[in-house]
């Protein structure tokens, strides 16, 4: 049976902490957001940009919103083991009553918190910016779970393998930086060309912000295959990191 106890208790230290570092955890990506709806409508406003379905700034917002999530929901909880491994104060939390599943259902939990807290912060701000409006708030709130499960999971498989900040920071550079830009955040995939476009296609991330996206219009198309295919790519996701938290690894004994 689950210790809901030291279950709270983590997420309430973790939460604590986001609101004390605010400036780096909240301030900081909403900054960088920021400064991409600033040059975007630059950009758009010069050269008269925009899509099928309107302005360009407002096709990328939504991408924006859940490019930061994605991002903060990996660095949140790759960055907390990596710092408890550095410290020590992961060999704490290994004595006491708390089963290392626990620990990662804490770590995901304590990431979905902070991310829907980060999306709608975004979403506030940029109202102030642009004409953007959530129509469907279940899908709005689905596909965000779905990108922090992902990304935590992703973050959680991370921090337990690697030991130093090179590793983290490396595999965010070469893995989770290309997979968020790759996955429409700037462009429509219709644009491209059909060889890249079949490529971009198996990219089960792809999927996800397109749902995110179209939770800001009006109409919204639902694929069933197309979100199968994402839940199966989350529940494996999940699974791994489940059976990785389980078994142990390195410091995990």
């Amino acid at each position: 049976m689950l210790n809901f106890s030291a279950i709270y208790s983590i997420i309430a230290f973790r939460i604590k902490e986001f609101l004390q570092e605010y400036h780096y955890s909240l301030l900081a990506p909403l900054t960088t957001n920021l400064l991409f709806i600033l040059v975007f409508l630059t950009v758009e406003n010069y050269y008269s940009l925009s899509m099928d379905s309107g302005s360009f700034v407002e096709f990328i917002a939504p991408g924006l919103i859940i490019m930061i999530v994605a991002q903060e929901s990996y660095d949140n909880s790759s960055a907390t083991l990596i710092h408890m491994k550095q410290i020590g104060s992961l060999d704490d939390w290994l004595m006491a009553p708390v089963y290392r599943v626990e620990i990662l259902i804490s770590l995901i939990l304590t990431s979905l918190i902070i991310g829907i807290i980060l999306a709608l912060f975004n979403f506030l701000i940029f109202t102030f910016l642009i004409d953007i409006e959530i129509y469907n708030f279940f899908y709005f709130f689905y596909y965000l779970f779905l990108v922090i499960i992902f990304f935590s999971c992703l973050g959680c498989f991370v921090g337990l393998i690697f030991n130093s900040w090179d590793s983290q920071s490396s595999f965010s550079s070469f893995f989770v930086a290309p997979i968020n830009f790759l996955s429409g955040t700037f462009f429509s995939i219709n644009y491209l060309p059909e060889n890249l476009k079949s490529i971009l296609l198996y990219n089960p991330y792809y999927y996800v912000v397109n749902f995110f996206r179209s939770s800001f219009k009006e109409e919204f198309n639902f694929n069933i295959y197309e979100n199968l295919f994402v839940l199966i790519f989350i529940f494996t996701s999940l699974s791994i990191t489940c059976f990785i938290f389980f078994k142990g690894f390195k410091v995990i004994k």
